[in-house]
């Protein structure tokens, strides 16, 4: 039994994968007041006082401080969601809460922390390390040993080449192409990619 905090599009594309795996959802809680149902499940303003602590948990938030800050504050049973057209080593780790979208690729020897979004047709090669929070954005490439620090937002179509690591909360841009690693809270853009914000 699962409930989902979030009730965007994230958390659209989190219930089908539920549904797809014929896990019981019970609702998502969200503050917007103006939210009442999403895709026929109904949204809580906060936890109804059926919620038991026993209950399964899914952070639906793309925003990685987001989802830090809200496990940083609550002690909830969280849980994963994998889709089953992904394709995922059966020697790769993938942490609590976080979420593999359809036909996302994680090959042999890697591993994800925990509330991490691995989306779609993303590619993750062999021994990436992917750390908490990260949100690998629909189409990424990364070659085999990529280190990819906590918070770090890789954008939509962005390829990262073997042994490249980058830092924590780094935001790589679409489309960009990296090919030198990226020290921690840089915004990096094009191909090759480039240092825009430290």
């Amino acid at each position: 039994m699962i409930y989902l905090i979030g009730a965007s599009g994230h958390a659209k594309v989190i219930l089908e994968i539920l549904e797809l795996q014929n896990r019981q959802i019970l609702g998502l809680v969200d503050s917007n007041q103006t939210i009442e149902k999403l895709l026929d499940y109904s949204v809580y303003h906060e936890f109804p006082k059926s919620f038991n602590q026993t209950d399964n948990v899914i952070i639906a938030i793309g925003n990685n401080k987001i989802r830090k800050n809200i496990v940083a504050n609550n002690s909830y049973n969280y849980t994963s969601a994998v889709h089953p057209k992904s394709n995922i080593s059966s020697r790769s780790y993938i942490g609590i809460g976080s979420i593999i979208m359809a036909g996302a690729t994680i090959n042999c020897d890697v591993k994800i922390g925990d509330h991490a979004i691995i989306n779609t047709n993303s590619s993750i090669d062999h021994d990436c390390f992917i750390e908490d929070y990260v949100h690998i954005s629909p189409n990424v490439a990364l070659a085999g040993n990529v280190s990819i620090g906590e918070g770090s937002h890789i954008g939509i179509g962005a390829s990262i080449i073997q042994g490249i690591t980058i830092g924590k909360w780094c935001i790589i841009g679409a489309g960009s192409v990296i090919i030198k690693d990226v020290p921690d809270g840089c915004t990096v853009v094009g191909n090759p990619g480039r240092i825009i914000k430290q």
